[in-house]
């Protein structure tokens, strides 16, 4: 997916990332992501609603989870390229069913869900992001999500935990 040229020629870009949202919205994960210029949901959407009330906050960008077997959802790809700015964004929902090599095929991050854990590591020069359960977290972390902050090609990832 390539941007609007007119989010194509702005120098920064906020974007939203969001997970394993299983069919519910919190109102501060919406809270959250006021303002973004795009939003990234890495599977397990749960209803098209999820993706109905988010895209009145920004565009969106979604895969499909195993989670994500309602007829509604089945349209949705396993995986998305997204092109913001300067920047090649690989989105896939399990991590472990990757099936490229990000850093070979010139992705700058790779967004995945599934394992309901925040996570930010880089390696081979690129970022992975993973922004954890906007409803259902595990190991004790809190329900979160993640702005990743796009400048040229400069990518910064940050974990926003929210409590409703």
């Amino acid at each position: 997916m390539i941007l609007s040229t007119k989010l194509q020629s702005k120098e920064n870009f906020l974007v939203g990332v969001i997970s394993d949202t299983h069919g519910v919205l919190l109102p501060a994960a919406t809270a959250a992501l006021k303002g973004v210029d795009l939003i990234i949901h890495a599977g397990d959407v749960g209803n098209i609603d999820v993706i109905d009330e988010l895209q009145s906050l920004a565009p969106v960008v979604a895969v499909r989870g195993n989670m994500d077997g309602a007829q509604d959802l089945q349209g949705l790809p396993y995986t998305e390229a997204v092109e913001v700015g300067n920047v090649l964004l690989y989105v896939i929902h399990d991590i472990h069913r990757i099936d490229i090599a990000p850093s070979q095929a010139g992705f700058d991050a790779v967004i995945f869900g599934h394992l309901h854990c925040p996570s930010i590591v880089e390696q081979s020069g690129v970022l992975y992001l993973n922004p954890g359960s906007a409803t259902q977290p595990r190991r004790s972390y809190p329900a979160s999500l993640a702005l990743l902050n796009i400048r040229g090609k400069d990518v910064k990832a940050q974990i926003i935990n929210i409590d409703d």
